[in-house]
């Protein structure tokens, strides 16, 4: 018995010592968590800047700023303020509610990858660029409540993929296309005049469809038409013509869609190509080079026409030689000394002269060669020869 309770002992101790060399090792990693967590708690930053009557942000807040509120001043959020966000890029929540901010420019908010709250409401917002909120990937909350707001491109929601409220009530929308992968919890709707028209039934169908809330819905009315103004936008009745839009506006989704995705290989040759060229604009000079091109094949045809086929310019002389036959050169000998008018008249020559010129004339057509003689050569020269 005692040597079975001395083993038991000696496990006991083993196990012990065990147990404490495991806790030796880790000790230091759960300090270490300890302290990341004690530093996370400690990294959150509050800075209340409201009622201060600030017409641009302030450049002097600390950096490491994680909540900033700036309601009620009169900041417009012009190109001065955006630079000045970038410094804060560790906020979490952003508030600008009653300022003077009219136009959301695009990255506006660009470097503020941690912000997960950004109220802008009770401003006078009526334009809102496409990339306004590019980099807001993180974003849960977007309040745009109480602006001038007439319409929302759909694609400026796309780079809010944590996007889980969105709040749109008390603006001048008619009609609200929801974007594709929108994956809302809530949504604020009323306060809007809503036309429910079949330009409005896409937004019933999703309200319909997914698992959003839509909140106050009770009171979230139609505007127009006046016949429709006591049901509210979810609930209310749409004509057949309706649903056959909404399928026809489907097909032609799809049908876009396919089409860039079979255009793309295209598209990215033709962006290759201009951006290889220097992106100057056509204008007309291609023309002129069509022109200059044309002119010179023509020329260049012309001159090899004319060079190759000799014929054609040969009907163009006035004088050619050819070889006489024997009844024409009999036909001339006879012909020739009837003829008074052939000869030209030569003054002071006397009669035995003129028996010689003519001996000699009549024995040079004897002995004619067969060519058609001159008739315009000069008899001084042929006395002068002879």
């Amino acid at each position: 018995m005692t040597h079975q309770s001395q083993r038991q002992k000696e496990k006991v101790k083993a196990c012990n010592m065990k147990f404490t060399c495991i806790t030796v090792l880790f000790w230091p990693f759960s300090m270490l968590l300890l302290l990341d967590k004690s530093q996370t708690s400690k990294i959150e930053v509050k800075c209340n800047f409201t009622e201060k009557d600030y017409s641009l942000i302030p450049v002097g807040i600390n950096n490491n700023v994680t909540i900033l509120d700036l309601s009620y001043n009169k900041i417009t959020l012009n190109v001065t303020d955006t630079r000045v966000l970038q410094k804060y890029f560790l906020l979490t929540e952003l508030y600008l509610i009653q300022n003077n901010i009219t136009i959301l420019h695009n990255s506006s908010f660009s470097n503020l990858s941690n912000l997960e709250i950004l109220n802008i409401c009770r401003n006078s917002i009526y334009v809102i660029q496409q990339d306004a909120f590019v980099g807001l990937n993180k974003l849960k909350q977007l309040h745009l409540c109480q602006n001038k707001i007439l319409q929302l491109n759909p694609d400026m929601f796309m780079p809010l993929n944590n996007l889980k409220l969105l709040n749109l009530q008390g603006n001048l929308i008619s009609y609200f296309d929801v974007p594709q992968l929108f994956h809302l919890e809530l949504i604020i709707l009323y306060g809007n005049p809503w036309n429910c028209t079949c330009s409005l039934f896409n937004l019933q169908n999703w309200l319909k469809t997914s698992n959003v809330i839509l909140e106050n819905e009770n009171i979230t009315m139609c505007s127009y038409p006046h016949s429709l103004k006591c049901y509210n936008i979810k609930t209310v009745p749409y004509m057949a013509e309706c649903y056959s839009k909404f399928a026809s506006s489907i097909t032609e989704d799809l049908y876009v869609h396919f089409q860039s995705i079979s255009n793309s290989t295209f598209n990215s040759s033709l962006n290759n190509f201009t951006r290889n060229s220097e992106h100057e604009p056509l204008g007309k000079s291609w023309v002129f080079l069509v022109g200059v091109v044309v002119t010179a094949l023509m020329t260049s045809l012309l001159i090899l026409t004319a060079i190759k086929c000799p014929i054609w310019y040969n009907f163009l002389l006035s004088y050619n030689h050819r070889r006489l036959e024997e009844h024409e050169a009999e036909t001339y000998e006879d012909g020739f000394p009837g003829n008074s008018n052939s000869l030209p008249q030569i003054g002071d020559i006397n009669s035995e002269d003129t028996t010689v010129i003519f001996e000699q004339l009549h024995s040079f057509v004897a002995e004619d060669d067969g060519f058609i003689e001159d008739k315009y050569i000069d008899t001084h020269e042929l006395c002068e020869e002879n």
